[in-house]
């Protein structure tokens, strides 16, 4: 069934068909032909997609869902560096610590109840996510006024597209989530994420994406990577064809223990990125050798297609020219059988020849083109129609022709005319009983 199908595609769907076919390496047509539909028959996208989904990105036409983000937080090799809160020192330390601790723990248990409560009462409205680069850009604006303009360059985008493009750069993503609430977050932004060692270090290796965790898309995003304190930092990055978590730093890190831990985490990880960019370089290689050879096919196909047109141009041009010979030689073989069948009823219907004695008798010799001489009587008072009549009965006697006089000179009014619809006689043309008659041939005139 799926041959008729096939049938109805053009020659240029027929081509992008099979060109799919070679760059993609799908066995089948149908497939083929359905992933080509899908995208209008540009070819340039399905091939991308294609390829999106064997580096394991959904297709465009399978949009993965919101919740969770695709990466990979399940891998086990990922380092973690966690900083504890400082023990207090000294009697006056421990003293407001114990004095403190109950205060801390009524709290935070608490909050903690208060918020569950509430989920029953009113859903988190952090659940729904429905301006993902609004909620970033709010974050940068809130950021930037608490903590002045001196920090890494922020990726203006959602999440999501701060992974596509890690991913397609391969590049080392730094994500940062900001815990408001918590008591270490101010002292980390001050002293730590705007420092200028930091702000350097980051804008020169990584793509920076940062979001509060009181905002729709960076809540999200604290379900997706499943952190357990703040400040909290993930470095993502391609391994393994997927976005992978290979980094997480939690607690109050200082600027250069930071630096540290991140160079630490980029060196571990090297190799894979390497590999993914010499991975890709040979892809590309593949893809750009491909794509000549789809073009020298091409450009073949289409001299070998221009070389068919010709000649089925030439068989056409021939054709018509052996068509039109052949109706040329069908309207010459009519106009002769029709000249002949003419000639025939012309005399059929000549009247006959007079006796020689008889005294109203004209004798006349006809002198041809061919210089054959004809001899024949008629009578005076007939018609020079009839001696035309009689020439053109004639098989020597040429298609077109006129009867002349030899002297004088003179072109006898044999066929009628407006000015003379009945021609004369032979005695009023002038003729005497025996005369001598030229007939001169008017077929090429």
């Amino acid at each position: 069934m799926a041959a008729p199908e096939e049938q109805e595609l053009s020659q240029a769907q027929t081509e992008k068909l099979l060109q799919f076919q070679d760059l993609t390496g799908l066995e089948s047509m149908d497939q083929c032909r359905r992933t080509l539909e899908q995208h209008n028959w540009n070819i340039e996208a399905a091939v991308q997609d294609r390829l999106n989904e064997q580096e394991g990105v959904p297709s465009v036409f399978n949009p993965p869902p919101s919740r969770p983000l695709q990466v990979n937080t399940a891998d086990h090799r990922v380092y973690s560096y966690i900083v504890s809160r400082p023990q207090p020192r000294g009697l006056l330390g421990w003293s407001y610590y114990l004095i403190m601790l109950p205060f801390r723990l009524t709290y935070y248990t608490l909050l903690d109840v208060f918020r569950f409560a509430l989920r029953f009462v009113r859903p988190d409205p952090r659940g729904r996510v429905t301006d993902p680069v609004g909620d970033v850009v709010s974050f940068i604006q809130t950021f930037e006024e608490k903590y002045g303009r001196s920090h890494p360059v922020f990726y203006q985008g959602t999440y999501s597209q701060a992974l596509n493009d890690a991913k397609r750069e391969l590049r080392y993503l730094l994500v940062y989530l900001h815990g408001e609430d918590h008591q270490d977050t101010d002292e980390f932004c001050r002293s730590t994420l705007c420092t200028e060692e930091v702000v350097t270090f980051i804008n020169a290796r990584m793509l920076f994406w940062a979001c509060s965790t009181s905002k729709p898309e960076g809540f999200r995003v604290s379900q997706a990577l499943r952190e357990n304190t703040y400040p909290f930092l993930a470095m993502i990055m391609l391994k393994d064809r997927k976005m992978t978590v290979v980094g997480r730093l939690e607690g109050l890190v200082q600027p250069e223990d930071l630096i540290n831990q991140l160079n630490f985490i980029m060196e571990a990880n090297q190799t894979y990125l390497v590999s993914e960019r010499l991975e890709r370089e040979e892809r590309n290689q593949t893809q750009v050798l491909r794509q000549q050879q789809d073009e020298a096919y091409l450009m073949s196909l289409r001299a070998d297609q221009e070389k068919d047109r010709k000649k089925r141009e030439e068989q056409e041009q021939k054709r018509q020219e052996e068509e039109l010979v052949l109706q040329s030689a069908l309207a010459e073989e009519r106009k002769r059988r029709n000249l002949e069948e003419e000639k025939e009823r012309k005399s059929e219907c000549l009247p006959q020849e007079p006796p020689a004695d008889d005294p109203e008798s004209v004798k006349i010799v006809f002198k041809l083109p061919n210089d054959t001489r004809v001899e024949r009587r008629f009578l005076f008072d007939q018609s020079l129609t009839v001696i035309y009549d009689f020439l053109f009965s004639l098989k020597e006697t040429p298609e077109k022709y006129q009867i002349v006089t030899n002297f004088p000179r003179r072109v006898l009014p044999c066929l009628p005319t407006e000015e003379q619809p009945n021609p004369p006689t032979l005695k009023e043309a002038g003729l005497s009983r025996s005369e001598v008659l030229f007939v001169q041939d008017l077929t090429d005139d």
